[in-house]
């Protein structure tokens, strides 16, 4: 049985405070895969939702790669994500919408997806703020509630916009 989130409950999960740990620069490490690396990590937020930070980046082609938030489903093993910064690396289609485009994008959960039984984060929205791997996890951080350590150790300079 599928899990659908409303979009109220959505800007809620993506709007909570998720304070990411003191040696989070770490966590962002990507093991190498064949042909891309990967990687992930979880942060705690501040109403208990626990999200997972996914990353993929091809080993082939720089503008191939997605940083993802997702949210852990209470008391199951499945993921939902929220938000998936991609690449400039293909063509994508908005459905519903019947717009099409080529650049970089940003997917982001939505009701009117789930409903019509796509993929959550199914819609998507191109965007200028990033062209690189580093930018694009940078805007997610910036993008999703995302508080910096104190002791602010970062894998990259979080630029905000």
């Amino acid at each position: 049985m599928a899990v659908q989130y409303s979009d109220d409950q959505i800007a809620a999960l993506v709007d909570e405070t998720k304070r990411l740990p003191g040696n989070w620069s770490a966590k962002t490490q990507l093991r190498s895969k064949p042909g891309h690396d990967e990687g992930h990590f979880l942060v705690t937020g501040d109403s208990s939702n626990q999200f997972r930070i996914i990353l993929r980046r091809s080993n082939h082609n720089s503008l191939d790669f997605s940083v993802i938030l997702a949210v852990q489903i209470p008391q199951s093993n499945r993921l939902f994500r929220l938000r998936r910064y991609n690449g400039k690396s293909h063509e994508h289609t908005n459905v519903i919408e019947r717009d099409k485009f080529y650049d970089y994008h940003v997917h982001m959960a939505t009701e009117r997806y789930q409903a019509i039984g796509a993929r959550e984060d199914a819609y998507a929205e191109p965007t200028n703020r990033y062209g690189d791997y580093r930018t694009a996890l940078n805007m997610m951080l910036s993008d999703n509630g995302f508080v910096l350590p104190t002791n602010n150790q970062m894998a990259f300079p979080l630029e905000r916009g």
